[in-house]
């Protein structure tokens, strides 16, 4: 048969940050090649699926990933050469099973997933449909609002600032192009008004500016003058989301914030800072705002505010449905992250997706700070149909990648596109 797979091959790769990953190549027997390459996390929540390194120090520092090279083009090539290549949720589930453990810890997650996502590329190929539009089906036309990370603090930049992303959230645009052209002329607007202060116009992992500010309120401030400069109504037209990427400054049972003025935070005085930004600011959403393991505050701070904002489960979820129906079940959240190498397979993502659904929860699409060219999260973000896609600052060819893609698609579907907000203008 011409669509099943005759060959898997891998190969590291370089990511954004210049550390290896993996590149699987997946060869149908009609002749058809599709390749896709996986991404990396820095700030990475501790239930992920295992992304395996090679742990030699004499190369990239122990980060070498030939050990999941190897895993590919042996164990898992000799399980799936001869399957059809569209039976995508039964060459899913075998490499889980080769695998054999809970994380994909044996063969690696970074392994896994990129035989999942080269397998659906050949099988779009193969079936001679666009790749969201093969996930996706034929109704698949909704563009993703892009949250765009303009200023990065936390592990994402070595500024002082703890909180980690500071996204601006054109959702009241008419198309996807115009949104991407409002984030775009704010992001320029915003180099200047840095250039005025005399302050850095250096940029961070997922290229937003990396200023050295006094603090995260001060971030708050210059994105709502550079919306405004740029000559766009804020809240109206452009919104600004964050990321806290709590997590990463919590200690000793609190959070650890010296930029707002207090050297140890509890989360009820956390909550009282975002209640106090909420009034101020035009936010929409907020995502990782505690700690992962901090479960009574998620619940404590949908509940507070969820009727009017959006508040995301990331390192909480890490796309993986058993955390997801534990939020559902403590309405932790009212909405979830999707990363599909949290999780390692195409099908265990969509699972995710269907959870949240079938609960009524908001679900948007990420990137992750060590990205690669490959494009595969765009197609997926409009496949199905979330309506929210988080890719990074309008800059660097690793987010650009997918924000390009994403205007071919619009391109594509002409007067069939749908662009509309998922929050209230």
């Amino acid at each position: 048969m011409r669509r099943t797979i005759a060959a898997l091959s891998a190969q590291e790769s370089l990511d954004s940050r210049g550390w290896p990953t993996v590149k699987v190549t997946v060869r149908l027997e009609g002749g058809i090649a599709a390749s896709a390459s996986v991404p990396s996390g820095a700030s990475t929540g501790q239930f992920e699926a295992h992304e395996l390194r090679d742990g030699d120090a004499a190369r990239y520092a122990g980060r070498g990933v030939l050990k999941a090279v190897a895993n590919v083009e042996r164990e898992i090539a000799g399980a799936l050469i001869g399957v059809d290549v569209v039976r995508q949720p039964e060459i899913d589930r075998l490499m889980c099973e080769l695998d054999g453990t809970e994380n994909k810890a044996r063969l690696g997650a970074n392994a896994v997933l990129g035989v999942s996502l080269a397998v659906a590329r050949a099988a779009a190929q193969a079936m001679g449909l666009p790749l969201y539009q093969y996930l996706g089906g034929s109704t698949a036309r909704r563009l993703p609002v892009p949250m765009m990370n303009i200023i990065n603090g936390g592990k994402h930049a070595a500024n002082g600032l703890q909180m980690q992303e500071f996204m601006i959230v054109p959702h009241g645009a008419p198309t996807y192009g115009e949104a991407l052209r409002y984030g775009s002329e704010t992001y320029h607007v915003l180099r200047e008004l840095l250039e005025e202060k005399g302050l850095g116009v250096g940029v961070g992992d997922e290229g937003g500016f990396a200023p050295h500010l006094k603090d995260e309120r001060q971030a708050l401030e210059l994105i709502v003058r550079a919306i405004e400069v740029a000559g766009y109504e804020p809240g109206r037209q452009i919104a600004i989301a964050l990321d806290p990427a709590a997590t990463s400054f919590v200690k000793d049972g609190g959070y650890v914030l010296p930029g707002l003025g207090r050297a140890h935070m509890t989360s009820d005085e956390l909550l009282a800072v975002y209640t106090d930004w909420i009034a101020a600011f035009p936010i929409v959403s907020i995502e990782d705002g505690f700690g992962e393991q901090d479960w009574p505050a998620f619940v404590k701070q949908t509940l507070a505010m969820g009727d009017h904002i959006q508040i995301v489960g990331d390192d909480l979820y890490v796309t993986n449905s058993r955390f997801i129906q534990r939020g559902i079940d403590d309405k932790a959240t009212n909405a979830v992250l999707i990363k599909p190498n949290q999780i390692g397979t195409v099908t265990e993502t969509v699972a995710a997706i269907e959870l949240c659904r079938r609960a009524g929860l908001r679900y948007k699409f990420s990137h992750r700070s060590g990205e690669t060219e490959d494009d595969f999260i765009a197609d997926f973000a409009v496949a199905m149909t979330g309506g929210q896609f988080k890719g990074g600052a309008p800059c660097r060819g690793e987010r650009l990648a997918k924000y390009n893609r994403l205007l071919e698609i619009e391109h594509q579907l002409g007067g069939e596109a749908i662009f509309s907000s998922p929050f209230v203008a």
